[in-house]
């Protein structure tokens, strides 16, 4: 007697995120909420203001999300927001995603507004890599583009993520012209301090036309002086996101360049998002969504959401359109979690 083989199990085989152009998507970004607490200049700077209409996804759908996302390849996810620990169910989620072997990496991206009294127990949920974002190491500034006056809290974020056991700590700094450009004020912060600092090219978005034409300058400005001062391109790790990540033998810690207006940005993108209403993004500056919400209810539906996926990857660009300023759908970056 033949046994055929597990059905399931082949269709998993052959269905792999993959676009038009041969790029492959084991990342999902996957926002939990709108919702955030700080006003950063270049994303909400009169702060959040709640929608009614929106209601964000239950536990049960994001295991139905994590659920069929790994099933198609995914091996690393982000959690992102708005701020997204300020969900009261977060520590659930992370154990949720956490139980899935198959996800190599569970990361945030946080303000770290809740991380000094809470890390550890986000670590022992599964939690092994977090972005925290600081937009600058002078007080004074930090508190003119966050609106928050907790510089030194956050540094001290960065020391107990390191403490509880965190293999990966990175610090996220939006580059600002004039205001935070000063590679010099960073460089001796990471000479002992085994992180990767990153900065990341002011993006425009459909609220932030007026800030992105007084701010933004491209990455090539950090580079050149990083190339000057002998530090080095290290070759990209699989699952890595867009960064350029240069290393010094002086420095324990690493610097990032993510420059989305730079040449060929696109070509490795590896990334997919979802936001915290259950649409799909095929980017962050796409003219549309996949909605994926009604598909989310039981796992009977799970072969239709993959097929939906999958086909959703048919429509993908091969590179946003920045540089004619088309942002696409968003309007800000809580939106869909940068």
């Amino acid at each position: 007697m033949v046994m055929l083989p597990d059905l399931d199990k082949v269709f998993n085989v052959y269905m792999q995120l993959v676009d038009n152009y041969q790029r492959r998507f084991q990342y999902l970004r996957l926002s939990i909420t709108e919702l955030c607490n700080f006003q950063c200049q270049y994303c909400l700077p009169s702060g959040y203001q709640p929608n009614k209409e929106h209601k964000f996804l239950s536990l049960n759908e994001i295991n139905h999300v994590v659920a069929t996302f790994t099933d198609l390849g995914v091996r690393k996810i982000r959690l992102t927001g708005g701020e997204p620990t300020l969900r009261r169910d977060f520590i659930d989620i992370l154990s949720l995603i956490s139980s899935y072997p198959s996800v190599k990496e569970l990361a945030i991206t946080t303000n770290g507004s809740r991380l000094l009294k809470n890390i550890h127990h986000w670590h022992q949920a599964g939690l092994n890599a977090i972005n925290i974002s600081i937009d600058s190491f002078t007080p004074h500034l930090f508190k003119l583009i966050t609106g928050q006056d907790k510089l030194k809290e956050l540094l001290q974020c960065v020391d107990k993520s390191l403490e509880v056991g965190i293999k990966k700590v990175k610090i996220n700094t939006v580059l600002m012209k004039n205001i935070n450009d000063n590679l010099n004020d960073y460089l001796l912060w990471i000479k002992d301090i085994p992180v990767e600092l990153r900065f990341i090219e002011l993006m425009e978005t459909g609220e932030s036309n007026d800030i992105f034409n007084r701010y933004h300058l491209s990455g090539s400005f950090i580079e050149t002086q990083l190339i000057a001062q002998g530090w080095e391109l290290q070759p990209k790790k699989p699952l890595s996101g867009p960064a350029k990540i240069y290393v010094h033998s002086d420095y324990q810690g690493k610097i990032g360049l993510i420059m989305p207006y730079s040449k060929d940005f696109c070509k490795s993108c590896n990334r997919l998002r979802v936001s915290s209403i259950g649409k799909l993004h095929y980017c962050l500056f796409g003219d549309a969504a996949v909605d994926l919400r009604d598909l989310l209810g039981s796992s009977e539906q799970k072969q239709q959401l993959k097929a939906r996926i999958l086909a959703s990857l048919m429509i993908k660009p091969e590179k946003h359109l920045l540089h004619d300023h088309r942002v696409g759908i968003t309007p800000n970056l809580s939106y869909i979690g940068g």
